[in-house]
């Protein structure tokens, strides 16, 4: 199978996963419990704070690079990662490819206080409330799925449930969709989905697409400080950072030293 057709692929199984899950319990009830969860965190504001703030990610494995980490404990990572000095925390919680889980969340939510990060492929109004029941802040739109009328849709849904949605965006027709539709957090991928390759240059060229009202997030390819600080110094608000941290033995101690040594650059 093409790289490509992986994000169109895992968009329709976790379309299928929401549908049955739905049968189970129905959308009305997974709202209710999604209106019913403590007020979400402002994952907006944690970028903002200056310094290198970094989203530290939780993930066992991924399409491109396999299994990730063995021993992956989302408790013990989370509160290293937030006793390190990350600014927020996103979760892999897409489980036929990256192996992840909704309760992997669950777990990082009980264990510390920052803001967090469902991460996964949502197309659908349900799999949101399903994310703001299990305790998320925010969710991942991806802008290559989503046509504008249902990234209009699902940003507005998010939105009405307090929470808020980092779209991640891949060309400038990505990021004009993005800002068109209202979003707040625009995140650039430096991974091609279609084949899995990663240009760090990306950044300087299409972070400055993005409104000056948005949240900027650089994601991919944020493995040393070096790349860090030259997202910086592209626009970036935010570093999403998951694989060097998970194939670090430290991973908290990584995370610190990407920080550190971004400051320094």
């Amino acid at each position: 199978m093409k790289s490509g057709d992986i994000l169109e692929e895992l968009t329709a199984l976790r379309r299928i996963d929401a549908e049955k899950r739905a049968e189970e319990i129905p959308f009305g009830t997974m709202l209710e419990k999604a209106k019913a969860a403590p007020a979400a965190k402002d994952f907006a504001a944690s970028l903002l704070k200056g310094g290198i703030r970094i989203i530290a990610e939780l993930k066992r494995a991924s399409p491109s690079e396999g299994m990730i980490r063995e021993d992956f404990r989302p408790c013990e990572l989370a509160r290293e990662l937030s006793g390190a000095g990350a600014a927020a925390l996103s979760v892999l919680c897409e489980p036929h490819r990256f192996l992840g889980g909704e309760e992997y969340l669950r777990a990082a939510r009980e264990e510390c206080g920052l803001p967090v990060l469902y991460k996964d492929f949502v197309s659908t109004r349900y799999q949101i409330a399903a994310a703001r029941a299990a305790g998320a802040d925010a969710v991942l739109l991806i802008a290559a799925v989503l046509d504008t009328e249902n990234l209009e849709d699902l940003l507005g849904f998010a939105h009405g449930l307090g929470m808020q949605a980092l779209v991640e965006t891949h060309d400038e027709n990505e990021i004009a969709a993005a800002a068109g539709c209202g979003a707040r957090i625009v995140g650039v991928n430096c991974r091609d989905l279609r084949n899995f390759s990663t240009d760090v240059s990306l950044l300087e060229r299409l972070l400055a697409k993005a409104p000056a009202r948005c949240v900027r997030v650089a994601e991919s390819g944020m493995h040393s400080a070096e790349a860090v600080a030259c997202a910086k110094d592209a626009g970036a608000d935010g570093f999403l950072v998951g694989t060097a941290l998970m194939r670090a033995q430290r991973p908290g101690e990584k995370l610190a030293e990407l920080i550190k040594g971004a400051k320094r650059k």
